[in-house]
């Protein structure tokens, strides 16, 4: 893996282990000047939710930090484009249903990290 791929998939994983953080132990607090489409009064209400998007967030990450620790080039490779693509799906989803934005802050940094991996 070139060392371009390894710093976009490092900045990938750190984005996402923000948005664990955000949405599992900030989301009453930061989430409300991160969400601002959100009502107010929905963020204790959602709380729980938001915390299991979280977790989800971190599973990405964790998969992420594991390909860039993987010593074989194939797996290594693999387990990078499988957890990109993963990224790239949740943040095509996240912007047909919540937000154009999340195209833009999920999507785009993985369509990057791909291309760097296969061209």
């Amino acid at each position: 893996m070139n060392i371009l791929s390894q710093i976009i998939i490092g900045f990938i994983a750190v984005l996402h282990i923000y948005i664990l953080w955000l949405e599992m132990f900030a989301w009453t607090t930061r989430g409300r000047k991160v969400f601002k489409t959100i009502p107010a009064d929905q963020f204790e209400k959602t709380k729980v939710m938001a915390a299991n998007q979280g977790l989800y967030n971190g599973f990405l990450a964790a998969g992420l930090i594991w390909s860039l620790l993987i010593t074989n080039v194939v797996w290594s490779l693999n387990v990078a484009l499988f957890f990109l693509g993963c990224v790239l799906v949740a943040g095509i989803y996240g912007a047909l249903t919540a937000s154009k934005r999340i195209f833009f802050v999920q999507a785009v940094p993985a369509i990057l990290g791909l291309f760097s991996l296969l061209f």
